[in-house]
């Protein structure tokens, strides 16, 4: 017996040494040669602070770009998807009610032309960005509410398109960035 509980406390110690202390101290430091050694990227905007590269912000009044559905609240202390599978009940009445509010705040929408990504989380619940279809589904609301041309929002959202992450994928739109530039175009 004393010869399994030996090499057990001393592989426990070990490994409370090297997980506990060693690879965070590590992981901090690389973290202090990046951009804002690592605290992230912040915006502030009229005495608001926002995370914008990496945290999704809820964005629910009819005078903005809606951003992609969380399935945490926008809460990035508990990222996650919420697990549920594609034929799961529960996720289908939730993607259906989603359907539902943005037929009634977008009149006219025909349901098959709702991009997925405004009606279903992300992976991570955070993500920031939306598609290029998922911002141009929204301009004749927000034009109507903000009393400007379709025009005008649709010229603002090709200025904030984004390339594709290292080359791969569609393009993409912040939308956190082109709601604070739709409320600066509509304040001059």
């Amino acid at each position: 017996m004393k010869k399994e509980i030996i090499p057990s406390i001393i592989l426990t110690i070990i490994c409370i040494i090297l997980l506990s202390g060693i690879y965070p101290a590590i992981v901090w430091g690389i973290a202090q040669l990046a951009p804002n050694k690592g605290e992230g990227f912040v915006i502030k905007d009229k005495g608001n602070s926002y995370f914008y590269e990496n945290i999704g912000q809820n964005f629910s009044d009819d005078k903005y770009f809606l951003s992609r559905p969380s399935a945490v609240g926008y809460n990035a202390a508990g990222s996650g998807g919420s697990n549920k599978g594609p034929d799961n009940p529960d996720y289908l009445l939730q993607v259906q009610a989603r359907i539902d509010t943005f037929i009634v705040h977008n009149p006219g929408i025909n349901k098959r032309d709702i991009p997925s990504d405004l009606v279903t989380a992300s992976g991570s619940g955070l993500d920031p960005h939306i598609s290029v279809q998922a911002a141009k589904i929204q301009i004749k609301r927000i034009a109507k509410v903000r009393g400007l041309s379709e025009s005008a929002i649709s010229g603002l959202v090709e200025v904030h398109l984004e390339p594709p992450m290292y080359g791969m994928g569609p393009e993409r739109i912040n939308v956190l960035k082109l709601n604070m530039a739709l409320d600066r175009i509509d304040t001059n």
